[in-house]
């Protein structure tokens, strides 16, 4: 059996500079909670952008609402700018399916009507189920359904992945 390593540190790196080319000067940045807020909210320390990120959850929109309810009410949605007619840079930890980012994109319109929205994830998994892409990918990998890759922040501020799961 072999363990698959994932650098989260390495992989934001990449990120940082992979996202460069895809932002404009006026480019405002929306992380999916919670990984993807993590990513934004250093992004934006990290790229020295005056305007705060906002935060966005896919909870009021996802299509398994029925099944799954409202979890805590920490992932709330924060965006501490206007909408319309903005030009949004969308981070997220993971992409899969595309169904969470459907979600969140619903929960953005519901706030106005954005110029342009642009993906970048960390790593992209692969198994889509929607015709959602990332413009922006630091890492594409295939693992089985049965598993999940989890991104977590340390108390310094440092990402590292998780995968859990049953190998299949």
């Amino acid at each position: 059996m072999s363990t698959l390593t994932l650098d989260a540190e390495a992989l934001y790196a990449e990120l940082r500079t992979g996202v460069r080319p895809l932002m404009r000067p006026d480019t405002l940045l929306l992380g999916v909670w919670s990984g993807g807020a993590w990513l934004a909210e250093r992004l934006a320390a990290d790229l020295g952008l005056a305007a705060r990120p906002g935060v966005i959850s896919s909870a009021l929109h996802r299509d398994d609402f029925g099944a799954r309810g409202l979890a805590s009410g920490t992932d709330a949605t924060k965006i501490p700018y206007a909408v319309d007619g903005a030009h949004i840079l969308l981070l997220d930890d993971v992409l899969y399916t595309g169904r969470t980012i459907r979600a969140v994109i619903n929960e953005l319109f519901d706030f106005g009507r954005p110029a342009s929205v642009t993906l970048a994830v960390l790593v992209d998994r692969g198994g889509r189920q929607l015709p959602i892409a990332a413009a922006y990918a630091a890492a594409k990998l295939a693992l089985p359904a049965s598993q999940k890759l989890a991104l977590a922040r340390g108390a310094d501020g440092r990402f590292t992945f998780s995968i859990e799961g049953e190998v299949t």
